[in-house]
């Protein structure tokens, strides 16, 4: 049995990561960390765990909770985490850190998208970007893993098959996606109250969004040489739920058949990437609760276009799922494990 901590276990996603791991067998959750809430049952904080997960929450003492876990999924705030995740790898841990603190492979991208100077730099050359579908093999040996952002997740794997077969121009790639806004964290601010974003449908972040730099640097990966988009995130008028409509010009022209088969090709065996039948168009309601992606691919001969559309859970394949699926990978466990289950749909 693995022993697993998670800290910031009282946020939204640490609420998602108990959810998914407090009936694995293979898994013990051995410590639940929030400072705000520490010395309470985490049931009192969500009722819907009352009887079933009545572990009391510990307060942040590295030296503590280092002798309570192997492997730590931290959910914390950008620029909070740095200084944890350093200690947590000198005590030999391995972690998956939820900020965008370890997904950026140069210091100066993230020092200049979220205006901090980066507290751990020394770690950024052996952290891992939490991808499965691309970095399956380096996150299985990884001690530290950068889970992505869930506009990246949504973003890329719509993207990745296009680009790394050649398929598509790299230039005036358009990527419109909106998010539920439980997307946002468990906030008090204004803007996500109910009166303000029930019935309202609303973009932000226009033009310079934080996560914009992350989807560049991972598509410039793939491409093999600089890619930049046009990124616009939406606020919708749901919980949670996350969908993208990505348009790119084609390199030349190719039939829709050749572009299908080149996306299930890339997706072989991927448990948690559907690609869907032609015609058939994603919807939230199908990925809400599950670990799944959803992509759709048209093509617009007219335009010389292809309109790609992803949806996913960005409470699910968006942060906790896959930071789950990670951790199987990285414990040896069968990559689905605990994470088989269908959205919701209702």
């Amino acid at each position: 049995m693995v022993k697993v901590g998670i800290i910031g276990a009282t946020g939204y996603v640490g609420a998602e990561l108990v959810r998914l791991l407090y009936r694995r067998k293979d898994i013990r959750l051995s410590t639940v960390v929030s400072n705000s809430f520490s010395g309470q049952p985490f049931s009192d904080i969500y009722p819907a765990f009352r009887g079933v997960f009545d572990q009391v929450c510990d307060e942040l003492d590295i030296d503590a909770v280092c002798e309570k876990a192997d492997f730590f999924i931290t959910a914390l705030p950008h620029g909070v985490s740095t200084d944890i995740t350093r200690k947590l790898i000198e005590n030999g841990k391995r972690v998956i850190d939820h900020s965008a603190d370890f997904r950026f492979r140069d210091r100066e991208v993230y020092e200049k998208t979220y205006k901090l100077t980066h507290g751990a730099p020394e770690l950024l050359e052996n952290a891992v970007y939490g991808l499965p579908e691309l970095y399956r093999d380096k996150i299985r040996d990884a001690s530290l893993i950068g889970d992505p952002g869930c506009y990246p997740t949504c973003s890329i794997l719509a993207i990745a098959p296009a680009l790394k077969n050649g398929l598509v121009s790299t230039d005036s790639i358009i990527i419109n996606a909106a998010s539920g806004v439980s997307g946002a964290g468990r906030r008090s601010e204004l803007p996500y109250s109910y009166c303000e974003s029930d019935e309202n449908f609303k973009a932000y972040g226009v033009i310079n969004h934080r996560h914009r730099p992350e989807i560049e640097q991972e598509l410039s990966l793939l491409a093999g040489k600089k890619v930049e988009v046009s990124f616009t995130p939406h606020l919708a008028p749901m919980k949670r739920g996350m969908l993208a409509t990505i348009c790119m010009n084609l390199a030349g022209p190719v039939p829709y058949d050749h572009i299908l088969e080149a996306y299930r090709e890339f997706y072989k065996g991927e448990p948690f990437v559907r690609i869907l039948p032609p015609g058939v168009l994603p919807e939230t309601r199908f990925v809400a609760g599950s670990n799944r992606i959803d992509i759709s691919i048209n093509l617009d001969e007219r335009l010389n276009r292809l309109t790609v559309l992803s949806a996913l859970d960005n409470m699910g394949k968006g942060s906790a799922g896959q930071a789950v699926q990670a951790l199987n990978i990285m414990a040896g466990f069968d990559e689905t494990e605990g994470l088989s289950a269908v959205g919701f749909y209702l």
